[in-house]
């Protein structure tokens, strides 16, 4: 008999009882994990050590003609300081939040003079080799526009001018016909914002492949080129630098308002299916490419509660709930940390051959996209509100969570 109750506790937790601990808890919970995450990296990159310190793994091990060991910091300091950037662009305060916050900023505005400056043994270069510093300068790009209030005036003059060099030597590499392009579009807006002049090109040609050649495919969803593909790479690069660059574009006054609206308006759609996505069990589907990006996959939906955007559909407090039961259900035990805490390739825990040949260890880092609502602060509503159920875990439970209708003439 004791074991019946024992079990059925137990499933009683499964199904209700991810993440109803007071809400201040589940920010403290966000704050904790991003931290646990974040720690090596810029501790080692503002000391020099990263190339030293920093294990690089890949699906095909590095003897094989893998030269991933030659971008891979930079994927990680692109990748993770585009997740951080809204949290350190919070307005300083004197709360134990905020006091960490000032420690890691004082440790990024270090890591990014380091690897911007020709002389440190972890200079990263934005040019080459191979395409992939394209990628990762755009991430890095983004997080600056990101963080713009509190990270670039830290910087001093040279590192301002060293970025500025670097983003414009990534030009050099040509973006192929795929989400890529808005690789190049974004740099180019993050150099229309700090500098007031880009490449009007490569700003416009991505926006208007993405816009007016048929690559946007209906219900929120754009092919990844001319093809469509069934995976996250709408919600993990498409739609977050489609709105980025369209409203930096729209603050400069090279585009129409209604054209950033719009794709908000799809992004919210976009939004409302990755948070369906979610089961009742705090899982969502293992399909697509880059898995191994983890939570990255939650970009979109990310970044549309940072704007406070989220369609009426959806609470602050809703998606909040969701994306802790996932995180919790994502980081929480397994190895999704080697001994030094460096982050390992995998979904939940070390699963490396579940990564493409183009996965590093600097590419996982791509799952700090998902710690944007940090950007909001602590009394903010999505913060404060009570626990609240997803849509699979309401539905599964028998409660009536509507229908769900497709974006229309979006």
């Amino acid at each position: 008999m004791r074991k019946v109750v024992i079990l059925l506790c137990l499933v009683q937790l499964l199904f209700t009882g991810f993440a109803q601990a007071k809400p201040g808890k589940d920010r403290e919970y966000w704050v904790k994990t991003m931290i646990k995450i974040i720690d090596p990296l810029y501790t080692n990159l503002s000391q020099n050590t990263l190339r030293k310190n920093m294990p690089v793994e890949t699906f095909d091990g590095l003897n094989n003609g893998n030269t991933r060991k030659n971008v891979t910091h930079l994927e990680a300091l692109g990748r993770s300081f585009d997740g951080i950037s809204a949290w350190l662009n919070l307005p300083p305060d004197d709360t134990e939040e905020g006091q960490l916050r000032a420690k890691y900023t004082n440790l990024v505005v270090k890591s990014i003079a380091n690897a911007v400056n020709p002389e440190s043994p972890d200079y990263m270069r934005f040019d080459g080799p191979g395409g992939q510093p394209l990628v990762d300068a755009a991430f890095f790009a983004q997080g600056l526009l990101r963080s713009k209030d509190q990270i670039w005036p830290k910087l001093d003059k040279v590192t301002q001018e060293r970025i500025i060099k670097e983003l414009k030597a990534s030009r050099r590499i040509k973006a192929s016909e795929s989400n890529w392009l808005m690789f190049s579009a974004t740099i180019e807006a993050a150099l229309l914002e700090f500098t007031g002049e880009c490449d009007t090109q490569r700003l416009h040609y991505g926006i208007h492949r993405f816009w007016v050649d048929g690559w946007y495919k209906g219900d929120a969803w754009y092919g990844d080129g001319q093809e469509f593909h069934l995976d996250f790479y709408n919600s993990i690069i498409i739609h977050p630098m489609l709105t980025d660059v369209l409203s930096v574009m729209k603050k400069h006054g090279i585009e129409k308002e209604e054209v950033l609206n719009k794709q908000i308006t799809r992004q919210q759609r976009l939004a409302e299916q990755l948070e369906r996505n979610i089961s009742p069990e705090a899982t969502y589907p293992v399909l697509g490419r880059s898995l191994v990006y983890r939570m990255g996959i939650f970009h979109a939906l990310s970044q549309i509660a940072l704007f406070e955007k989220l369609p009426k559909k959806l609470s602050g407090a809703q998606v909040r709930s969701a994306l802790t039961a996932v995180m919790k259900r994502q980081f929480d035990g397994l190895k999704n940390f080697d001994k030094n805490g460096w982050l390992t390739i995998g979904l939940v825990g070390s699963q490396i051959e579940m990564s493409e040949t183009y996965i590093n260890t600097g590419s996982v880092y791509m799952c700090m996209a998902v710690f944007l609502p940090l950007g909001l602060p602590a009394n903010h509503p999505l913060w404060t509100e009570p626990y609240m159920e997803w849509t699979n875990l309401k539905a599964w439970k028998g409660i009536d969570v509507g229908t769900d209708k497709a974006l229309r003439n979006g």
